[in-house]
């Protein structure tokens, strides 16, 4: 049975680049633009899960750090 959704937190790196690692779940994938992240997320997703317990939703969270002299 389906898990529901599965949740990866999103970073844009400052070298360039997208990094997603799941929340509660060993995966970690990156992506030098969001179309190929949200590509390799997918494929990450279809290669952790055998296909009766994928999750039927990929939630991504976009994490931006913003610094501000004080």
């Amino acid at each position: 049975m389906s898990q529901g959704e599965i949740i990866f937190s999103v970073q844009e790196e400052p070298e360039g680049g997208y990094v997603a690692e799941a929340l509660g779940h060993a995966i970690v994938t990156q992506g030098d633009t969001m179309e190929e992240l949200r590509r390799m997320v997918r494929d990450a997703v279809r290669c952790h899960f055998e296909p009766a317990e994928r999750p039927s939703v990929i939630r991504l969270h976009m994490v931006k750090e913003e610094v501000l002299q004080a």
